[in-house]
């Protein structure tokens, strides 16, 4: 056998994936099980549909070899396409609203996509807008096809002939609920295609972000504006097109904060790793579970991997800067710091590294300066500027110390101080520098000023 021409046998791998129990966690008088979708080849439940659109285009004849794959997604369904096309020799552009992980978009474009981002703060019809976009490159682009899974009968087709008779026969054939999120649609129209056949009165249940509109749709039947969530891969403004809601007639609206923090607990309690759409869905049952009078066996998913979200809701300080996890509020300086140096959350560097040390990590944090340290004693800061000065007529003093660039005239203020004080210090573009009596607190930017004031809003 040739195996540098043997095909790898990863699509081979999509499906079949683990159901478990959940334990430890209060479910009622019902039991609630999880379908680890995470576990496919490209970590969440969309190479389903991926391999199924794909396939399905190219037998119809609408996809051929030489072609490029258009298509606009949150993500996984990107990275599900882009696993096939990798595989498969396809081009693939994805058009990618900006609010997505930054890990799911370096996970496509590590697999050979070209990536396009466009703006997440708009609807239908804007020029911007990820679906209209796609649709305009495909047009624009010589051989390109839009595989658009929000149109495509081959989303809700892979859920039908594999996810659900999946669920059916690890349930034993006794499946009471299925709670579940849409996002294309497909997978909820598959799952209510094949219980409608097989077991018509198995509950079909909404799980949504609060913000989106498709639980009201679900309630009411009205089509009402969309607000702003933060939950990926699910929820939206409008029912998509190859949606089949008619069996769902109950619906969970999950915030933001919930969600985040639901998959969080999921991972400390289970080591289940989950990303936020886990949150939104195990949320809702858990509600629904709870809300039983009499035992149910109930269905919902770990739609794709935490790994996907290491930066995002798996990082306290982001969880703090966004407002979904609290510092006590004390009215002082203290509230703004986010990343206190006492618990290990401030990047630094002592008088006597290289200054090529202190470049990195400052690129590695992404932060634009570090204090310079010396016995838990803050004796300097190095900017970004401070680094420029010194190297620019000569890079080889990037392995000169930290001493003879960093700037050692502080301007100090109190963690008691009022938050009010702070802004004389950051107008005339300085870093605060804060401590707690004689020790090191931490520093606040201007950055961290305006995540307070966010969050106010929240």
């Amino acid at each position: 056998m040739d195996l540098n021409h043997t095909p790898p046998p990863t699509l081979g791998l999509i499906g079949n994936t683990p159901l478990v129990r959940l334990t430890g966690f209060d479910t009622g008088v019902c039991e609630l099980y999880l379908k680890l979708e995470s576990q496919n080849p490209g970590g969440s439940i969309k190479d389903r549909m991926a391999i199924y659109m794909v396939e399905e285009s190219e037998r119809a004849g609408a996809l051929k070899a030489g072609d490029t794959i258009v298509e606009a997604t949150a993500g996984n369904t990107g990275i599900g396409l882009a696993l096939v096309a990798a595989i498969k020799g396809y081009r693939l552009i994805l058009v990618i609203p900006d609010k997505m992980s930054t890990e799911k978009i370096a996970h496509a474009r590590a697999l050979g996509a070209d990536i396009r981002l466009t703006r997440s703060d708009v609807g239908p019809g804007h020029p911007d807008y990820y679906q209209d976009m796609a649709a305009r490159i495909a047009k624009e682009t010589p051989r390109a096809y839009h595989i658009n899974q929000f149109a495509n009968a081959a989303n809700p087709l892979a859920h039908e002939v594999t996810t659900a008779p999946e669920v059916w026969h690890q349930m034993d054939h006794n499946v009471d609920a299925v709670i579940c999120g849409v996002g294309s649609g497909g997978t909820m129209t598959g799952l209510c295609r094949f219980f409608a056949r097989i077991q018509p009165e198995t509950e079909m249940i909404l799980a949504d972000p609060m913000g989106s509109s498709l639980a009201e749709y679900v309630r009411t039947g009205a089509q009402v504006p969309s607000g702003s969530y933060a939950v990926e891969g699910i929820g939206g403004s409008c029912v998509p097109a190859i949606a089949d809601l008619s069996r769902v007639h109950r619906a969970y609206s999950i915030s933001d904060s919930e969600s985040f923090l639901t998959a969080r607990d999921l991972l400390k309690r289970t080591g289940i790793f989950g990303g936020p759409s886990s949150g939104t869905l195990l949320a809702a049952a858990l509600r629904y579970c709870r809300e039983q009078t009499e035992a149910r066996r109930a269905v919902t998913f770990v739609c794709d991997s935490g790994a996907k979200y290491l930066s995002k809701m798996y990082n306290d300080y982001w969880m703090l800067d966004q407002g979904y996890l609290e510092r006590l509020p004390t009215g002082t300086l203290r509230e703004l710091i986010t990343r206190r140096y006492e618990e290990g959350g401030v990047i630094t560097v002592t008088p006597d590294d290289t200054l090529l040390t202190a470049f990195q990590r400052m690129r590695m944090a992404d932060i634009s300066q570090v204090p310079v340290m010396q016995q838990n004693q803050c004796i300097g800061v190095l900017d970004e500027s401070d680094l420029l000065l010194a190297v620019h007529e000569d890079a080889s003093r990037f392995h000169s110390p930290v001493r003879n660039a960093m700037t050692s005239r502080l301007e100090t203020i109190s963690a008691n101080a009022s938050i009010d004080s702070v802004y004389g210090i950051l107008d005339r573009g300085l870093v605060a520098l804060v401590t707690d009596g004689d020790a090191f607190a931490g520093l606040i930017t201007r950055s961290d000023l305006l995540n307070h004031l966010r969050r106010k809003t929240h």
